[in-house]
This record gives C-alpha cells, structure tokens and sequence, in this order.
C-alpha cells in the first residue's frame, strides 16, 4: 500500500513546521497591539481561526492587498546555510512596496513552498526567526505560517529547498494617498541608504559570478568575505521610518511627503520614473556611490553603467521625495538609516543621473 508519505508528503511533520511558524506569528502580534490591526484569536491553535479589528474606522479608510516573492535570492540561503534574514528580503518586497502608496503595511501572511520537510526542521526555525525579527522591523502582525511540500516541483541548491511568497494588507487614507500629483518642481530626493542588492537583479548576478568563479562561486571571498554571505546581505526594511514621515494610516505626520519611490526592478529610472509619470516632471540626481561588490559584478559582467542603474538599486533603497530634506532624514537618522539629499524634482521630464558607476563615472546618464 502507498501512502502520502510514500509520495513525498509528511503530515506530521507538516503539522509541526506549521507550529513553529504559529508561534512565530503569535510573538509578532504585540506589534499591533492598541492600533489598527490588532489581531483577534477565537482560540489559540495553529489553525485557529483569526481575525483583526477594524471596526469604527473613518469613513475615507481605503484597504488594499499586495503580494511578492523573494525570488531567486533564496539560493543563497540555500548555498550558505543562512537562513534567518530572507524574511527581511520578503517583508521589504510587501511592506516597503505598501508605502510608495501613502499606505500603512498591517497585516502579512505566506506561504512557504518546500522540496521536503524531512531532516529539515532547523532551516525552517531559522526562518521562523527572521519572521518574528523581520515583522518587528515592519511594524506588522503575521497572521499565518502556510507550508507546502512539493517535491520535485520545487528546485534549489543543497537539501532544503524553497520558495516563500507573502501577502501583505495595507490600510491608508484618502487624503495621504500618493498620486504622484502632490510632487512638485524643485522638490528634494532624499535617498535612503541600501548596502545590498535587496531582491532585484540577483538572476544577473549570480550569472556574472558563476562565470566568474564557477558554480561554487558563493564560496570565493571578496575583500575578506564570502561571496555568498556578502550577496545575501538582508535587505533594509524602511515602512516604520517611511509611515512615521507621512503619518501612516492615523498619525499625525512628521514630515511633509510628496512621494516614494522604492527601487527594486527597474532600478532608479524605473521606479522613480513610474513614480513622475503623472505630473510629467522630472529629476537631476547625484546619488550615493554604488557597493564595491556591484562595481565588481558590473566589471566581471561587462555590465554598462546605464545597464547597472536599470537592473540593481546601486545602494538607493528608497527615494522620499519632499521640501522638507531635514526633517524626512531626521526620521531615518532615528530608525539608524543613513540618508541624504541626493537630487531635485525638475520641470524638464526625464531622469539625469551623474553615474557614480564603474565606467562612466561623473557622467550624465539620461532615462
């Protein structure tokens, strides 16, 4: 007789992993506590039901859903056996994306798409890890912690082998809503500061390096580093300091913000042009240099700077645009973000960049 397990899919052990990632879950729901989105629980079990609060709310309350991946990034979780931060590379993706909207990121749940489970338990207690550090950093509750073996459907590097996506629920009112008509000429971009690729531009990456170096490329150090720990560098979760600038859903704003722009793919001419595209403006910018590993992935890849600053953020994870540059960095100084003003909103429409890259430094690029 066959049974599921006969088939690759362990019950059990299932029902275990999904306890870890419950209690997980529960310890992040104290960062809601008192506010919008304070989670419910009819009754405390891993497939309990669950709920959050929104009664009484205003009557121009606007909710929203939005979804993504860490995609390919968790190969290198895979390669280095680390796998406590990718959720800071997951909760970036949702709730950095929910602030470009004028939005407060609240509630998140996943699902976690697994080669096996078995002999697997402690990489799963890693993520579990960074789900409870990576929501604290977000300032939102989880509310689930779904699993999934799929066998062979699911392909990696190494035993374990996975793919995790999340959804994220946002709230936000009318009149903080970015419609990217609020920005005006002469407006500053106030950058904040990304070390690491975050989880854009990673499949280039991880190209030019296996050419590079071969297929164990994650092992080759760089300036007294691994290879892999240094491209799995967690991506800096910037919602807490961004909703405190605009106010979030129902607090008073510390920072008069015009727009967001976060730069995952498509790099800087990418977001931030979607961002301008209806007021038809456009920006000047002198911005942070790039990363010595990207200014390395640019010249073993041969990769072009205008090439460079479409595909990766060249250490700009999110641009605020505002007239009040001191106050939106006095935001970030406190959340121990480094930023600067690094350009101007113009009434020419188009993005100048003087290129901080590998071959066209101190060069005008324009998108």
């Amino acid at each position: 007789m066959v049974d599921y397990k006969d088939a690759g899919v362990n019950i059990e052990l299932g029902d275990d992993v999904s306890k870890i990632l419950y209690n997980a879950a529960r310890l992040t729901w104290k960062n809601r506590q008192g506010r919008l989105g304070e989670v419910v629980e009819l009754f405390p079990d891993f497939s309990g039901l669950r709920a959050i609060h929104v009664g009484n709310l205003p009557f121009d309350s606007y909710m929203n859903l939005g979804f993504d991946g860490i995609g390919t990034k968790v190969e290198l979780a895979e390669r280095t056996s680390h796998h406590n931060t990718v959720a800071f590379d997951l909760f970036a993706m949702v709730c950095d994306d929910a602030v470009v909207r004028g939005a407060e990121p609240v509630i998140v749940g996943s699902i976690l798409d697994v080669r096996s489970l078995e002999g697997n338990i402690e990489p799963v207690r890693q993520l579990a890890i960074g789900y409870i550090d990576a929501a604290r950093a977000a300032n939102v509750a989880i509310v689930n912690g779904e699993v999934a073996e799929l066998g062979a459907r699911v392909q990696g590097y190494g035993s374990f082998n996975y793919n995790w996506g999340a959804g994220v629920v946002w709230f936000a009112r009318k009149s903080r809503l970015f419609t990217g008509f609020e920005i005006k000429e002469h407006d500053k971009i106030i950058a904040l500061r990304e070390n690491g690729f975050r989880s854009n531009g990673i499949s280039l990456v991880r190209k030019i390096l296996t050419l590079t170096y071969g297929d164990e490329w994650h092992l080759e150090h760089f300036q007294g580093k691994s290879l892999g720990d240094q491209v799995l560098h967690p991506s800096t979760i910037y919602t807490k300091a961004a909703v405190e600038m605009f106010g979030g859903f129902e607090n008073e704003p510390r920072a008069e913000v015009h727009g967001i722009a976060h730069i995952t793919g498509g790099g800087i001419p990418g977001k931030l042009g979607r961002v301008l595209k209806p007021s038809n403006l456009g920006a000047y910018l002198e911005p942070f240099e790039p990363s010595d590993l990207m200014l390395h992935c640019q010249e073993k890849g041969e990769v072009s700077d205008k090439k460079a600053y479409e595909t990766w953020n060249m250490r700009h994870g999110m641009l605020i645009i505002s007239p009040q540059p001191d106050a939106v960095m006095h935001v970030a100084q406190e959340h121990g973000i480094e930023s600067a003003v690094v350009g101007e909103i113009t009434s020419k429409p188009g993005i100048r960049i003087k290129s901080q890259g590998l071959y066209d430094k101190n060069k005008e690029l324009v998108f």
